[in-house]
């Protein structure tokens, strides 16, 4: 699995072959992996992108980032991925941000969730910090 991979393109049409309604996932992933990117499918979540931080960070195995198109939106995709996870036996993850739900953060441990309206997620870029090919990376090396 790449580092970085993005489970949709940015016109939100699945990438690659399709087999049925969802797109090829990356191989490798977990099943809670699997279950929140197809959660996240179901309700619509715009422009997933997964990171993987096997051997880059102790906090988590993965990181999904997502997009909604509003703020009840991200409420709405936030609050069904809690029901995953107490459907999955996780019991009580971390959540931040969720009273305004421009930015909310669910901490499932292995795998960490971002869900941001557009604005808030081009504003803060998380992508570009775990981007293999990062410039901040690159600029101790000179």
């Amino acid at each position: 699995m790449d580092p970085m991979d993005s489970v949709h393109s940015e016109d939100g049409q699945a990438e690659g072959p399709s087999t049925g309604d969802q797109a090829p996932l990356p191989v490798g992933l977990t099943e809670l992996e699997r279950a929140v990117i197809a959660k996240l499918d179901d309700d619509k979540a715009l422009d997933m992108v997964l990171i993987d931080l096997r051997g880059k960070s102790p906090m988590s195995d993965a990181m999904i980032v997502a997009s909604g198109r509003s703020n009840r939106h991200v409420g709405a995709l936030a609050d069904h991925l809690l029901r995953l996870f107490k459907e999955m036996g996780l019991g009580k993850v971390k959540v931040e941000g969720l009273p305004h739900c421009d930015w909310v953060l669910l901490d499932a441990g292995d795998v960490i969730v971002h869900l941001f309206r557009p604005e808030v997620r081009t504003f803060y870029n998380i992508e570009k910090i775990w981007a293999v090919d990062s410039a901040h990376r690159g600029a101790g090396a000179a």
